[in-house]
């Protein structure tokens, strides 16, 4: 991280500069440690300058020119949410910072960063990566300046972009500029994006196909058939006079030729001016893209930026190939210091805290839930570690980490309980085109066995040293409740008295933009749960996520929402409020008010969205009905929704007519309202749940789960 220890290795260079927007700490829930330490193992000299002073070049020379490139990341989370709430308010605190100093990171770091230290030293190779990269590399709408912006690639004017867990194209990247290939000719790398001329191709073979083509007006393309897997057969030699005999083509070999005809066709997705101008082309193009996303079969894509002779086209290879469980063992198991650089002395880092005993077994998420972006960024099918692996972690925390008491704070991932989950056939998993696993119900061709976490979960408890492991990841509950016995270990072992869980929603209409099961497939986990506690005799709670203002969600939803929220005595106190992270599909529904999870046209299913700041606020309000500050906003959008029978005193109301009277103390304000029911004023109280004034209300239609 600096001149002085560069002195001390002995080194006159660096071959790769990182540069990061958090702190470096080198642990492999972070991003920069990940990769510098894989780059050490294959032999190269890393640097790192963390949380560079990006108003001049010169922090950005701190180190020299690196041989080989700069690697610029905005760090483990995206600048943009990293410091702006969903409300666009600026946090007060960042988490990957020494002490939670906020303010230590430009916004659109990877931008600016690139610009730097492109000015810093303008002939040096720069490359992009990380979530922030990811999530733009194609024109995308950006929700904090509220218009669609283009790829980050023209913007930080980086030589290439790495996109999602990118250790096999970083390794390859690397070794090939180390024995002189020029960047620029380097275009043949999975999980890379790069700027070309209009019409580029790789080589003759290839040819171009509009997207245009592909989503209008039928399927997307005929479907291989997965299990025509018998050889294909010799074509038939002609007749001595020259004339071909007909022959039947087998379905292995139509196979095949379509698998070698995709290799070779790129999508060209509508320009970054038609979809800045166009919600429905916009809304059309994030379909494809999604579409394109299993490296099983995807296609490369690319969009043009730019009309006229200026007019250049982003190109962006197929996904990476996700890890096999030996390669997750070995970027898992380098020789991290599971620390903070001693340069940050005793400062607090949130961050570090809240990780320094969770252990990550697992990346990738099949889910597919639309208003998250793992994704997008790591992909859906699942890559695993070893039990020997994560075992051998544990140990390393026990006999290394100074301030160990014995209790590991999590063993899990995106998800806590997808661990070596994948499709049974190998064949169906590279074909599928699905974009969610589980998603309008769990495919009958996933493997949802928990047995080998079972085991793990067992085999780590038994470990000396450790006392206790808690599980902080959140739960998929639909998959949790096929394994009685998992959620029966899990219960009695692993949940230190609250668990999370997201249900997200409770109506249908919402939970359909979500792609998210129903209601009902929490419930039955919760009788699990608390049928499992009681049988360990411990007293343990749910804690359920809820979002507002999701796109697809009217006001009468998060009214029904709240009800149930009152109904089972829900007493919220961190909500969320929708946040459109760029190329999720739930962005796509909010900017474009199109719902791309069908066919996309004009006339097609729209999909209204709370975006003025009232309505959030109000379907914000929703989720805490219980605080006494939201009652003036509920109290006004009951009025207007014509349910004025939900605001009294009664059992069945659901914010009383009058604030709490407040007690002044004596020269001072009044103290904060409280968040207890308020007795009852002797007003008659509100009709039932269900009933609108006084009248049984009209039934709705069955909602799936329930």
């Amino acid at each position: 991280m600096s001149r002085k220890e560069m002195d001390e290795l002995g080194w006159d260079a660096c071959d790769v500069i990182l540069v990061t927007g958090d702190a470096y700490i080198d642990h492999p829930s972070f991003g920069m440690a990940l990769v510098g330490r894989l780059l050490e193992a294959h032999g190269f000299r890393v640097g790192i300058i963390s949380q560079p002073d990006w108003q001049s070049a010169e922090p950005f020379r701190a180190l020299g020119k690196p041989r080989l490139y700069f690697g610029i990341t905005a760090g483990n989370m995206d600048s943009l949410v990293n410091r702006y709430t969903s409300d666009r308010k600026i946090r007060s605190e960042d988490a990957y910072t020494p002490d939670a100093e906020a303010g230590r990171r430009p916004d659109r770091a990877v931008t600016v960063y690139a610009q730097r230290a492109r000015e810093a030293f303008p002939d040096a190779n720069i490359v992009i990566g990380s979530i922030e990269a990811s999530l733009r590399r194609i024109a995308h709408y950006d929700y904090w300046s509220d218009k669609v912006r283009r790829s980050v690639l023209p913007d930080s004017k980086a030589d290439m972009l790495l996109f999602g867990n990118a250790e096999r194209a970083l390794v390859a990247l690397t070794k090939r500029l180390a024995v002189g290939e020029p960047i620029e000719a380097i275009r043949d790398l999975r999980g890379t994006a790069f700027m070309v001329k209009p019409g580029w191709l790789p080589s003759a073979a290839w040819h171009e196909t509009d997207s245009l083509a592909l989503d209008r007006p039928g399927r997307i393309d005929a479907h291989p058939d997965p299990y025509a897997m018998e050889p294909a057969a010799a074509a038939p030699k002609p007749t001595a006079d020259g004339a071909q005999p007909v022959r039947i083509v087998p379905a292995a070999e139509r196979v095949a030729a379509r698998r070698v005809d995709r290799a070779h066709t790129v999508i060209r997705l509508p320009s970054f001016e038609q979809v800045k101008d166009d919600a429905v082309m916009y809304a059309h193009a994030s379909r494809v893209f999604h579409l394109e996303s299993n490296p099983g079969n995807a296609r490369a894509m690319v969009q043009r930026h730019g009309e006229g002779p200026g007019a250049r086209d982003v190109w962006i290879n197929p996904p990476p190939q996700p890890l096999s469980t030996p390669e997750m063992d070995f970027v898992y198991g380098r020789p991290y210091a599971r620390a903070p650089h001693p340069a940050y002395g005793g400062a607090r880092i949130p961050a570090w805290d809240m990780i320094k005993f969770s252990i990550n077994i697992m990346r990738g998420c099949f889910g597919g839930c639309t208003f998250c972006s793992i994704t997008e960024h790591e992909g859906r099918i699942i890559q695993s570690r070893s039990h020997e692996s994560i075992l051998r972690e544990i140990e390393d925390i026990r006999d290394k980490s100074p301030d160990f008491k014995g209790h590991i704070t999590d063993l899990g991932g995106p998800t806590a309980n997808m661990y070596r989950m994948a499709c049974k056939s190998k064949a169906i998993e590279e074909n599928c085109r699905r974009l969610s696993c589980v998603y309008p119900g769990i495919c009958e061709n996933l493997n949802t066995d928990h047995s080998s976490l079972v085991e793990l979960y067992r085999k780590a408890r038994a470990l000396p040293g450790v006392k206790r492991i808690t599980i902080g990841s959140g739960l998929r509950y639909d998959l949790a409740v096929r394994s009685p016995e998992y959620v029966k270990e899990l219960v009695t072992h692993h949940v230190s008295g609250l668990l999370k869980i997201a249900p997200e929603h409770t109506e249908e209409n919402t939970l359909s933009k979500m792609m998210k099961p129903g209601i009902g497939a929490y419930e039955e986990f919760r009788r699990m749960f608390e049928k499992f506690s009681a049988q360990a005799g411990k007293k343990q709670h749910l804690v359920p996520y809820f979002i507002a203002a999701h796109p697809g969600t009217t006001d009468e939803d998060m009214l029904n929402l709240a009800l149930w929220l009152k109904k089972h005595d829900f007493r919220l106190d961190q909500v969320q409020t929708f946040l459109p992270t760029p190329m999720a599909l739930a962005t796509t529904m909010y900017h474009s008010r199109k719902n791309p999870l069908k066919k996309v046209s004009a006339d097609s299913e729209a999909v209204e969205t709370a975006r003025a700041g009232k309505i959030r606020k109000l379907h914000k309000a929703f989720l805490r009905w219980h605080d006494p500050e939201n009652w003036p906003i509920l109290r006004e959008g009951l009025m207007r929704m014509g349910r004025a029978d939900l605001i009294g005193n009664g059992p069945n109301c659901l914010v009383p007519r009058q604030q709490p009277v407040q007690p002044v103390a004596k020269g001072g304000r009044p103290p904060a309202a409280s968040s207890r029911r308020p007795p009852g004023d002797g007003r008659a109280p509100c009709a039932p749940f269900g009933r609108k004034n006084g009248k049984p209300a009209a039934k709705r239609a069955p909602r799936s789960g329930r």
